[in-house]
């Protein structure tokens, strides 16, 4: 099973139960059975200052991905590390769901484009 330690520092109150849920059945349905991921929620000002840390933009988004594993080949006995998904509730509201499914397919080395979609649309329904 992917473990999934969720940090809810937004504000805002977050269906954690519910992010969980999502991001294990998408993670499974990507052929990932077990593994760590973090997940937050943070509000607009980390999120901007997130971005602006890591991508070098000044303003606030839906979800960041910062993947460490992904589906690289682990030694036998290491757990996978899948990265952190972090979301911002004020950017997307109570629409969270297509952008947490995004953000996980970042972690799995998804880069945007048809394939990405495409998996996002089944995904996220």
């Amino acid at each position: 099973m992917v473990s999934v330690d969720v940090d809810n520092r937004s504000g805002v109150e977050v269906d954690e139960a519910a992010a969980i849920a999502l991001a294990r059945r998408v993670l499974q349905s990507e052929g990932v059975e077990q593994g760590e991921l973090g997940l937050a929620f943070v509000d607009r000002e980390e999120m901007q200052a997130l971005k602006r840390d890591h991508l070098g933009i000044d303003e606030a988004t839906d979800v960041l991905s910062f993947p460490i594993d992904g589906r690289d080949e682990l030694a036998p006995g290491l757990p996978r590390q899948l990265g952190d998904a972090i979301l911002c509730p004020q950017v997307v509201g109570e629409a969270w769901r297509a952008p947490l499914v995004h953000g996980l397919l970042h972690l799995l080395g998804y880069d945007h484009g048809d394939e990405m979609e495409a998996r996002e649309r089944v995904l996220a329904a």
